[in-house]
């Protein structure tokens, strides 16, 4: 198959696996087909066994948030990505960051770089479906989730009762709508009696910030 009939076949779909191409044609020979169209940039692979056609040939241009839930799954996006995307930190944040109940991972592509954390499954919730420019459905943090998240995963960093590292340190800005009864019940999901301390006074923090 060439590759004008190829990109026919597979332009409706923002991803595809190498089991899509296979199915066009003889196996081996679409594999050894997807490698040498790679070669060319004609297919750009995400990982082994994912890839996007090139920019120049996509009907559908899949954004980096979606290609991070097809990346790797169960995932959803959070920590610093999702507290940039919310508004609750002013630093520019290029890695899409996310969370998984699988081993934590790491992808760097040509397309961009995403890392991923493990939680537990107990805590797997507080995201909701959102959509990226193409229409693309992709799952992102609750603003409470991914504080929650944030501080868990950083929780080496964070003492009982200092309410200063939230403002200083990390420069969350931006909470006047956040729900504190959401913090405390995500933070609950975790079963950490520190996670929920540190919580609490971010919380402390959240209403402080509000009346300045």
């Amino acid at each position: 198959m060439n590759f004008h009939d190829f990109k026919a076949s597979i332009k409706e779909l923002p991803v595809f696996t190498g089991k899509d191409a296979a199915r066009l044609g003889v196996r081996q020979t679409m594999y050894n087909q997807l490698n040498n169209w790679r070669g060319k940039g004609l297919v750009i692979q995400l990982k082994r066994g994912l890839y996007v056609l090139g920019k120049a040939d996509r009907k559908i241009e899949a954004g980096n948030l979606f290609l991070s839930g097809q990346l790797y799954a169960p995932s959803y996006i959070s920590l610093e990505y999702a507290l940039r995307l919310h508004g609750l930190i002013p630093e520019m944040v290029t890695t899409i960051t996310a969370i998984t109940t699988k081993n934590a991972a790491c992808f760097k592509t040509e397309l961009g770089n995403f890392e991923y954390q493990h939680i537990k499954r107990e805590a797997f919730r507080g995201f909701q479906a959102a959509k990226d420019p193409a229409g693309l459905t992709y799952f992102l943090a609750e603003p409470e989730k991914a504080i929650v998240d944030f501080i868990y995963l950083n929780l080496p960093r964070f003492k009982r009762g200092d309410t200063d590292i939230f403002g200083q340190s990390y420069r969350f800005q931006n909470l006047e709508s956040l729900s504190l009864k959401k913090l405390k019940t995500y933070a609950g999901l975790f079963a950490t009696p520190k996670l929920v301390d540190v919580i609490s006074e971010f919380c402390r923090f959240a209403k402080e910030a509000r009346k300045s």
